[in-house]
């Protein structure tokens, strides 16, 4: 088997290669038993700072225990998803299943640490060939069940003004901008988020229509007017069947 390059080669002096030697030290330190360990989320970007926590996955003997633990390490917070290789592939499949795909995430974008036996890397081919296939899409019965609650909430919010309770507006708001983006991402077999990772799945599946979206929610926030997101869910909704009132039954 060929050497793996050192994975600190090409980061430089920064942050990241900081974060490496931080993460390789704890996987060292706190999991002997590992067969393999990445690097993931902002830290494997690039993009973190010295208080961003690292998210690390460390491989398991098959008779590991799949796990997440929360731990410091010479003062890092790093957040440790342990799994062997079923569990791990179980967790791709979970994430094929919510359409979030953290796990695939975080594993297909990740450095590796450590890969005794080459099972790392093979993993990591297999998160990238699936977050490239996309998540399943929705049967026929799951459309109409996102189409009507999607209706329902949007006449909730009809029901709704600032004068019944801004806090009930933006409750209503937040639920809506939450299930127009599962549809929406869902019809375009992109992969959804939470967090601050609506947004950014949302503008991916379609920037033009995810933005109208994000922008109807704002201006509901900052000036209590309704219509932008209105207008912006009932496109949704046009473009995966139309609204769902009379005639539903759900499955």
């Amino acid at each position: 088997m060929n050497p793996q390059p050192h994975p600190c080669q090409g980061l430089g002096s920064g942050q990241a290669a900081a974060d490496v030697r931080a993460a390789a030290r704890l996987v060292a330190a706190r999991y002997p038993e590992a067969t393999g360990a990445v690097l993931g989320g902002s830290a494997a970007r690039g993009q973190s700072t010295p208080s961003s926590d690292l998210d690390i996955t460390v491989l398991l003997p098959d008779h590991g225990m799949r796990r997440r633990e929360v731990l410091r390490h010479d003062d890092r917070l790093a957040e440790v998803f342990l799994s062997s290789r079923s569990g791990l592939r179980t967790a791709f499949t979970e994430s094929r299943t919510t359409r979030r795909a953290t796990a695939l995430f975080l594993f297909a974008d990740s450095l590796v640490l450590h890969d005794a036996d080459g099972h790392v890397e093979a993993l990591r081919q297999e998160a990238k060939a699936l977050l490239a296939a996309g998540p399943d899409p929705l049967t026929g019965p799951e459309v109409d069940a996102q189409r009507a609650l999607l209706t329902d909430l949007l006449d909730d919010l009809t029901d709704t003004s600032p004068h019944s309770g801004p806090h009930e507006q933006l409750a209503v708001a937040d639920r809506i901008l939450r299930e127009a983006a599962h549809l929406l991402t869902a019809h375009h077999r992109t992969w959804n988020g939470a967090g601050k990772w609506l947004p950014r799945r949302l503008k991916a599946a379609d920037p033009h229509l995810g933005q109208h979206l994000l922008d109807g929610h704002l201006a509901l926030a900052r000036h209590a007017d309704p219509t932008p997101l209105t207008t912006s869910v009932m496109r949704v909704l046009i473009l995966t069947g139309g609204p769902l009132r009379e005639g539903h039954v759900d499955r």
